[in-house]
C-alpha cells in the first residue's frame, strides 16, 4: 500500500514562517539566469504578489521574479525558490478554502511565461483549468504539454 508523505507542517504554517529575503552572488550553476546579485524570496513576499492580482488579469512567473528582483535591487530572483514558494501559496490558499476563509490567494491566475498552466498546483491543470475558466478565462488543450491560456498576453496584470 502506498503512503503518501504528510507534513507535520501546515502549508499556512510554511507560508507565514518568519524569514528575510536574502541577496546572494549568483552561483556558477545559475548564470544562464543571469549574473550579479540573486535575490532568495520569502513565500511571505510570493503571496503577496499574487494577491495584487485582480480577476480578469494573469500573471507570469517571470514578471513576479523580475517584479522581486527589482524591488530589492537585485540582477536576478532564484527560479528554484520562487517556483517552491508560488507552491506553497498555493497550498496555503487550498488550505484556507477548506478552513471556510473567504479571501484566499488567487494562486490559479499565476502562469508560466509561455501561458501554460501549472501541473504542481493543489488539484493538477485540472483544476486550475476550472478557477480560469470560471473567470472567463479560454483554455485550450495543448497535447503533452499542460494546457494554455488563449491571448494570455492581452490579460497580463503590470505589477506596480
Amino acid at each position: 500500500m502506498k503512503s503518501k508523505f504528510k507534513s507535520r507542517t501546515s502549508w499556512r504554517e510554511k507560508l507565514e514562517k518568519p524569514q528575510e529575503a536574502k541577496l546572494v552572488e549568483v552561483p556558477p550553476k545559475m548564470s544562464r539566469f543571469g549574473t550579479g546579485m540573486m535575490l532568495i524570496p520569502t513565500p511571505k513576499l510570493v503571496d503577496d504578489l499574487i494577491r495584487k492580482v485582480p480577476k480578469g488579469k494573469l500573471l507570469t512567473v517571470g514578471e513576479m521574479r523580475k517584479k522581486l528582483a527589482a524591488d530589492f535591487a537585485a540582477d536576478v530572483t532564484c527560479p528554484l525558490t520562487t517556483g517552491i514558494f508560488v507552491r506553497i501559496a498555493a497550498e496555503a490558499a487550498e488550505e484556507d478554502r477548506l478552513n471556510n476563509r473567504k479571501k484566499i490567494t488567487p494562486y490559479w491566475r499565476v502562469i508560466k511565461d509561455d501561458g501554460s498552466l501549472n501541473p504542481k498546483f493543489p488539484g493538477g491543470v485540472a483544476q486550475q483549468t476550472r478557477y480560469l475558466r470560471s473567470e472567463g478565462f479560454l483554455v485550450s488543450p495543448s497535447g503533452k504539454k499542460p494546457p494554455m491560456v488563449k491571448e494570455f498576453e492581452r490579460k497580463l496584470f503590470k505589477l506596480k
